[in-house]
């Protein structure tokens, strides 16, 4: 049986672990930190992401915890309604959308994978510092001095990817936008009808926003997310960015201006126990991700600006389509024939990001909508609304049947 190890039990590395042990494949997973925790907050998982998490049989423990997304609504920071993009089964996706806590998500999968593969199989404490190969085995070298050898390595290691380094020495620093995001979780009242995703502002100045737990919501509450991005002059910790560095909250006066009408925007932050900090960074789309028995998947192989509910998305993707070509094509040759299929995707998704994706909405009504007694229909067609809207959702991969 082909052994095949993963670095990384984030999202895309644990759907792969289960992915591929569907297929038939012995399956390890190493994870660099000692201790797998909930940290980090909102996430979004796109319906054609959710079809591969449905198709691994875990419909029932998302149902209970994550939110099913009725739509995302672009909106002015006078509160107008820009646009209202449904993402739910009832709007014609094979899947729901789900808004759901990243740390809740990667336990939900953790389990599984310790229940499928066996209490065993993610081995913590074990970063990948760099790998060697032959024509049978690839050799993963751990920071702890000990060594492991197996047939295939997935490099699931992440923005700061160890594997990716080895592979692309010379790639240079991450691309930085421009923008800080400061993020946090706080309990309030239901925000709307609490299952909407608010996204205000502009490409210098956004607020966006969305409930996370079902659990909440049945109790009549919401645990909400909140993410607020600002354009800066100097950027801040950008080399060694860590999505659990704590922020400053000087960004929330900026804010002071938007008018929610069912949403003081401000108190939410305010009234946020931990707020984050993380800059908006990716890489350049890399022309190769796979060398003989190793390739790159996730965040390791395409990080990408937090637009369009992508990051995580992708990675679920990428498992999918890993586990299917090497159940066609056990070996290098499985590696390869995925890498064709996903590395074009992604590199658009990533320069597609770039651009704003769909959020461009927020930048086309920005430059007209001038006060709160502007009408946004006078001002920007539905055609160009919806084209901007369906252009993405061609972009990322996922369509109404």
């Amino acid at each position: 049986m082909l052994k095949i190890a993963i670095a990384g039990a984030g999202i895309g590395g644990l759907t792969a672990a289960l992915s591929l042990h569907e297929k038939g494949f012995d399956v390890r997973v190493f994870e660099a930190v000692s201790r797998i925790e909930p940290l980090g907050v909102g996430i979004n998982v796109m319906p054609h992401s959710v079809a591969v998490l449905y198709g691994l049989g875990l419909e029932d423990a998302l149902e209970e915890i994550a939110i099913r997304t009725r739509c995302i609504e672009y909106r002015t920071r006078f509160g107008h309604l820009i646009q209202s993009d449904p993402r739910n089964v009832e709007a014609g996706f094979e899947a729901p959308q789900y808004s759901i806590h990243r740390g809740e998500l990667q336990l939900l999968l953790l389990k599984a994978v310790r229940e499928r593969l066996g209490p065993d199989a993610v081995e913590t404490g074990k970063e990948v510092i760099q790998f060697s190969q032959n024509t049978d085995v690839v050799t993963l070298h751990f920071k702890d001095g000990s060594s492991f050898e197996s047939n295939l390595l997935i490099g699931a290691d992440g923005l700061h990817s160890n594997i990716r380094k080895q592979l692309h020495p010379d790639e240079g620093p991450l691309h930085y936008e421009g923008t800080m995001m400061y993020r946090g979780a706080t309990k309030t009242a239901k925000l709307a009808d609490g299952l909407t995703m608010v996204i205000a502002g502009n490409h210098d100045l956004k607020f966006v926003t969305y409930p996370i737990s079902e659990k909440a919501r049945k109790y009549g509450h919401a645990l909400t997310n909140w993410v607020a991005e600002i354009r800066v002059d100097q950027p801040r910790h950008i080399e060694d960015a860590d999505w659990n560095r704590e922020g400053t909250r000087d960004f929330i006066a900026a804010f002071e201006g938007f008018t929610l009408p069912d949403m003081n925007i401000v108190e939410i932050m305010r009234e946020t126990h931990t707020v984050t900090e993380f800059p908006m960074v990716d890489r350049d789309p890399i022309n190769f991700w796979t060398d003989g028995r190793v390739t790159l998947m996730g965040d390791a192989a395409h990080p990408m600006y937090p637009i369009g509910a992508n990051g995580a998305s992708q990675a679920i993707l990428d498992a999918r389509s890993l586990a299917d070509q090497l159940a066609a094509n056990p070996g290098p040759g499985g590696l390869k024939a995925y890498e064709d299929i996903r590395r074009p995707l992604t590199s658009r998704i990533v320069l597609s990001n770039r651009q704003s994706g769909p959020e461009r909405v927020l930048d086309i009504a920005d430059a007209r909508v001038t006060g709160p007694e502007d009408k946004v229909e006078d001002l920007i067609t539905l055609e160009e609304l919806e084209e901007v809207a369906a252009s993405y959702r061609t972009i990322a991969g996922f369509h109404k049947k």
